[in-house]
């Protein structure tokens, strides 16, 4: 629900809205001016919170904490009024990332650096204790950083050690892992100023180290390791050590107070109170001088109510029956037209963005002066920085061209896959620069890592190098996400992925940690059991499931099997899983003992020639029940080895035949027109994914021209596609969790049976 908004739609009190920043569960930020000219941040409580009284107690508390503390170092309020009909603050505006990006995105930050960081952090929670209050929510994510130095923001949780607080004992309030002992045992009246303290500590350490001193993973086990356990400070430079392990003693009583934290940091750090210039590394100036610079325009926004505009969409149309069998290797494209992707782009040509100040001009000093609490949007989401077009004119030949890249196997072992994915972007591109819904154009620009992670992994730095690609769309594989995931993090870089499968659990993968820049726009392959168990249960009502866990595709296919199992045997049904080597298969003994056991169902782990040769082996031994596989095994290989024994067998896959799939026939025909071929697997779900993209990129009409402010509004925004709709849900979930299909093999072809919801029911 959309905040409360005066009748005046383009300002709220005394502010002139410019545009959004971002938005959280409590509210939305407006990037706003003032009547004197000075460029605020203002948050507007959601109606759903303003209907609320004991909301508005809340923030009316949180109005009276801010107004309290006078620090250079604490974001400063400047106006509220938290009895309007649509509650509201002012906050003054500094452009810089938090903390928490920075650390994400760049990694450990110096020794002097932290030690600056510190205490000034140090020096703010001096102010806040001196008003009488307790901050409670100290952590990377509540810290701005600027040129000058850091601020911290977000008095959403404050309140006086002795007060009435409205929330109860019992009740933990902060962040696991940056949190004190007296929090994670929701001690009400016990919290204070060395819980702050505590959680500088916390921060501190993390942010010099890299490492949480309490561990990462499930809230449980943090909290439980912030009560009991002694803090992990590897890493921890021995000059800061002995420091922070004073910040976090269990003893309340044994913590340094805030001011003589600061003195013992401000003496080491050879920095009196003052803030100080150059204590950043250059990476983060350059990024804060960058965001400066996107906000520079400001003065030409004129305020507008901004409503969307749909997508062009493709004519309608149905593909002509006779079509090649999906699953089967797609006909090469014919040589690439004029003005087409090359297979790999050396350059990409430049962005323009437009109303952007020359860097170093003076406008650029003035704004970096200034401070922000935009951030204090509830939840502490972070924010997005639009160009300063916010007008929605009807686009020119003028648009800035914002440069993307496809970045996958366009001439190795998974070619087949990676020119789909290219060539269904490159149809979407195209359709989108035709229309004129949108104020820019796309530049993509296509890079051949020919399946090889080392030359993934030089593609990759390459491609950020290139100051002017706003974002890439691939890997084709897994082993590439594993080459190319530190270099795209590093630069903050958005990566749009369609056919990686590696998920959270999935150990051997590409990652086990929160990559925040990637969105993964497959369901990961952990998920593929969920498809299975609707089969089995839902269309065959399998009772005696043989389960083969081939060890050849690692622990993908031991959770696969896991998963099934689990899921079936409170139903009664009886699960036999057995494990086979990486080496050699024995399919006949393999059939002998599915037919042996009275086995109604089979589920095969493996891989596409495993499988056929398990298909032949189970016809031979005249197996009659049902037979599945994934998409491990999907695909003109199992065709030929299974031969006439491949029909019945059903496959869950993470991608569509977009020629049976009624929302992608316009697709379907587009795509055969301009590319000669039926779209392989892949194609629709990459188009989809730029068209995605293409959403994120326009921000009330006009350009995000920006990485990290792309990767954070990709998780903002939803879009209904051809292939699947694409929404973040939380991190375990990823954009997708029902993006799963079945195929049923027919006549020596796979037929797509569809969505495995829908087509089970």
């Amino acid at each position: 629900m959309e905040p409360l908004r005066p009748a005046d739609p383009s300002r709220v009190g005394r502010y002139r809205l410019l545009g959004r920043l971002g938005a959280g569960g409590m509210g939305v930020v407006f990037l706003a001016r003032s009547p004197g000219g000075a460029v605020a941040a203002v948050k507007v409580i959601r109606a759903v919170h303003a209907d609320d009284e004991g909301f508005r107690a809340r923030f009316r508390r949180e109005v009276a904490a801010a107004r309290r503390v006078d620090s250079p170092w604490v974001v400063p309020l400047l106006h509220a009024d938290p009895d309007a009909p649509a509650p509201w603050l002012a906050t003054a505006f500094v452009p810089g990332p938090s903390l928490a990006e920075v650390l994400e995105a760049h990694g450990p930050l110096p020794d002097g650096t932290v030690r600056v960081l510190g205490a000034r952090l140090a020096e703010a929670l001096e102010a806040v204790h001196r008003a009488g209050l307790v901050h409670r929510d100290v952590k990377p994510g509540n810290v701005l950083l600027s040129l000058d130095g850091p601020r911290l923001i977000d008095f959403g949780i404050a309140r006086a050690p002795d007060g009435t607080a409205l929330t109860s004992s019992g009740v933990i309030i902060g962040s696991p892992g940056f949190l004190s002992p007296e929090q994670a045992q929701a001690r009400g009246g016990a919290i204070g100023p060395p819980s702050d303290v505590f959680s500088l500590g916390c921060v501190l350490a993390f942010a010099v180290s890299g490492v949480r001193p309490f561990g990462g993973g499930a809230s449980a086990g943090m909290l439980l390791r912030t009560v009991y356990e002694d803090p992990d400070l590897q890493g921890v430079p021995d000059g800061l050590e002995s420091l922070l392990r004073t910040c976090l003693d269990k003893d309340p009583a044994l913590r340094p107070t805030a001011a003589s934290l600061r003195q013992e940091l401000d003496a080491a750090a050879g920095s009196g109170p003052a803030g100080v210039t150059h204590w950043l590394p250059e990476a983060v100036t350059r990024l804060i001088a960058d965001r400066s610079a996107t906000v520079l325009a400001v003065g030409a926004i004129e305020p507008t109510q901004v409503a969307s505009a749909p997508d062009p969409a493709p004519d309608p149309g149905r593909p002509a029956d006779g079509s090649p069998a999906y699953g089967t290797s797609p006909a090469t494209p014919g040589p690439l037209t004029p003005g087409a992707v090359p297979h790999d782009a050396a350059t990409v040509t430049a962005v323009p963005v437009g109303g952007a100040a020359p860097r170093g001009g003076p406008s650029r000093r003035v704004l970096l002066s200034t401070a922000s609490a935009a951030a204090l949007a509830a939840g502490g989401t972070a924010l997005w920085w639009a160009t300063g077009r916010n007008r929605r004119a009807a686009p020119t030949g003028d648009r800035p061209a914002l440069a993307i890249a496809f970045h996958g196997d366009l001439s190795g072992p998974h070619k087949d896959v990676g020119r789909a994915e290219r060539d269904g972007a490159r149809l979407a591109v195209e359709q989108l620069n035709a229309g004129s819904a949108q104020p820019f154009t796309l530049d993509l620009s296509a890079y051949d890592d020919a399946g090889d992670p080392a030359r993934a992994a030089s593609l990759a730095r390459r491609i950020v190098a290139d100051r002017a690609v706003l974002a890439v769309l691939g890997p084709t594989t897994d082993a590439g996400l594993a080459a190319v995931e530190k270099t795209y993090t590093t630069a903050v870089m958005p990566l749009l992925s369609v056919s990686v499968g590696t998920g959270a659990h999935v150990g051997g993968g590409a990652t086990t940690s929160v990559f925040r820049s990637h969105a993964a726009l497959q369901s990961s392959d952990d998920l593929m059991s969920a498809p299975c168990v609707k089969y089995l249960v839902g269309r065959v009502d399998a009772r005696r499931v043989m389960l083969v866990d081939d060890r050849a595709q690692g622990d993908f296919s031991w959770i696969l099997c896991d998963y099934i199992r689990r899921a079936l045997l409170p139903g009664g049904r009886s699960v036999t899983l057995r494990t086979i080597p990486a080496g050699r298969l024995d399919p006949r003994a393999l059939a002998a003992e599915a037919v042996a056991a009275r086995s109604d169902a089979v589920v095969f782990a493996g891989d596409a020639e495993r499988a056929g040769a398990l298909a032949a082996a189970l016809a031979s031994a005249r197996f009659t029940g049902a037979r599945m596989a994934t998409q491990r095994a999907f695909g003109p290989a199992f065709l030929r080895t299974a031969g006439a024994a491949a029909d019945g067998w059903v496959f869950a896959t993470t991608f569509i035949d977009p020629s049976a799939e009624p929302a992608a026939r316009a697709f379907t025909a587009a795509y055969r027109e301009r590319f000669g071929t039926t779209p392989y697997w892949y194609a629709a779900e990459a188009y989809d994914a730029v068209r995605f993209l293409a959403e994120a990129l326009d921000v009330d009409g006009g350009p995000l021209a920006e990485r990290g402010a792309i990767a954070r509004r990709l998780r903002e925004i939803s879009h209904k596609g051809i292939s699947r709709d694409l929404a973040y849900h939380d991190e375990k979930s990823g954009y997708t969790m029902d993006a799963l299909f079945l195929f049923e093999v027919k006549g020596g072809r796979f037929r797509y049976l569809g969505q495995y919801a829908e087509a089970i029911g």
